[in-house]
């Protein structure tokens, strides 16, 4: 089967849909080109409608069926979250009724956000695959045009209007970094760049946890993922890739490499401190790859990378910003064995303080089975500048004979 898209298509579909899409920025960071050693810009799809890329794709979509002559009674579509809500704006700017059916794990945030753009919401199994076989079910029963994430040319061609406003902004690139999981982003873009430029590198970054994609372009042949695997870049935990999307990146895609979960959380913190915006787990695979050199880059590179997405989930903030800060040694938790008396706690705080350490939380533990009678352990987090600043904390405390477990660091 031939890729059915060429520029021409590319460049109208983004005609169409301009007028309800973000032109969103393409922003150089110079703390985060200091650290790659090359000139590094983020596209900005956590600022685009939705808070996703995935609105470009449905809007594109809905575009065409409701100017193709034969408007729908109604939309379906099965998602995590993200193609659920863009499907649902889309849907409600032009008067369509839709019905998202969802992952019982879906994120509370993405399930609400689709509620409140006036979509009908199923909760209906605990992946992915259960969603999409209702949702096509429902889509046969009633008669609904069945609106897939990734898997269709109108999609596609959608998701291509953001590679087509990368290079519009940096002609000067060299590599593209981007997200991937069914794939429709990934396609979109490297019809955008490769059409236009086919010296450009093009990379899919996947989450380690769920990454079918991670050989395919050795052997074109898809992992099996284990059941129950998660991870928190939730938006591209697919397990079983699109027809069309497999055939535009088997033939535009230069490679395709994973990050695990600690490398993304440590991107999230990233993302945050130096762009002051939120990226979902999904939408921070790219740099995360960057980040942890499992892309390799030289001095005169000129990278684009794409953020997809900012809906993450708020209780996932808090978790991956310790985690963060953890892993490059600004937060720090240890146990202290002291003597249960008087003047003991105080004398650990005023070493804290000498090194100009912030307490964040203090705790006793008296009676345990690990701490004789007579004594008290005191576990502290702390807040630290870095690795080389905790060791000193830890030189300091057994110089004076204390016994010291670090819990976090």
């Amino acid at each position: 089967m031939a890729v059915e898209l060429d520029l021409e298509d590319l460049i109208a579909a983004r005609e169409r849909i301009r007028d309800q899409v973000e032109a969103t920025p393409l922003v150089h960071s110079e703390a985060l080109s200091s650290r790659l050693g090359a000139e590094l810009r983020l596209k900005q799809e956590n600022l685009q409608l939705t808070g996703s890329f995935k609105f470009r794709g449905a809007s594109h979509k809905l575009a065409r069926l409701d100017t193709g002559g034969e408007r729908p009674a109604g939309v379906v579509a099965a998602s995590a979250g993200n193609h659920a809500q863009a499907v649902a704006r889309a849907a409600r700017s032009r008067a369509i009724p839709a019905t998202v059916v969802m992952p019982e794990t879906a994120p509370m945030t993405k399930v609400a956000a689709c509620r409140s753009l006036g979509a009908r919401i199923e909760q209906v199994g605990t992946t992915l695959e259960e969603a999409t076989e209702r949702a096509h079910g429902l889509a046969e029963v009633q008669g609904l045009a069945f609106i897939s994430p990734y898997d269709d040319w109108d999609i596609i061609a959608g998701q291509a209007s953001c590679g087509l406003e990368m290079l519009e902004a940096m002609p000067e690139m060299t590599t593209a970094v981007v997200c991937l999981g069914g794939g429709g982003l990934l396609s979109g873009i490297a019809l955008a760049l490769k059409l236009q430029r086919p010296d450009i590198r093009l990379i899919g970054v996947q989450a380690d946890a769920v990454a079918p994609w991670r050989h395919y372009l050795d052997d074109g042949e898809f992992d099996a993922i284990q059941p129950g695997s998660r991870t928190i870049a939730d938006g591209i935990s697919v397990k079983a890739p699109g027809k069309l999307t497999r055939q535009v990146i088997g033939e535009y895609v230069d490679e395709i490499v994973t990050v695990d979960d600690n490398a993304i959380a440590r991107a999230i913190v990233t993302l945050l401190e130096t762009t002051r915006t939120i990226g979902e787990g999904a939408g921070v695979v790219g740099l995360a790859a960057l980040l942890e050199g499992r892309i390799a880059v030289s001095q005169d590179e000129r990278v684009a990378c794409v953020i997809s997405g900012g809906n993450i989930d708020m209780s996932l903030v808090g978790r991956s910003i310790d985690y963060g800060l953890s892993a490059s040694g600004r937060l720090m938790s240890i146990a202290v064995t002291l003597p249960d008396s008087p003047g003991s706690l105080s004398k650990l705080l005023s070493r804290v303080a000498e090194l100009a350490m912030n307490v964040r939380e203090v705790r006793h533990r008296r009676g345990e089975v690990h701490v004789p009678v007579g004594l008290t352990e005191i576990t502290l987090e702390l807040e630290t500048r870095d690795a080389d600043h905790q060791q000193q904390l830890l030189q300091a405390l057994r110089e004076q004979g204390l016994s010291v477990r670090v819990l976090a660091a």
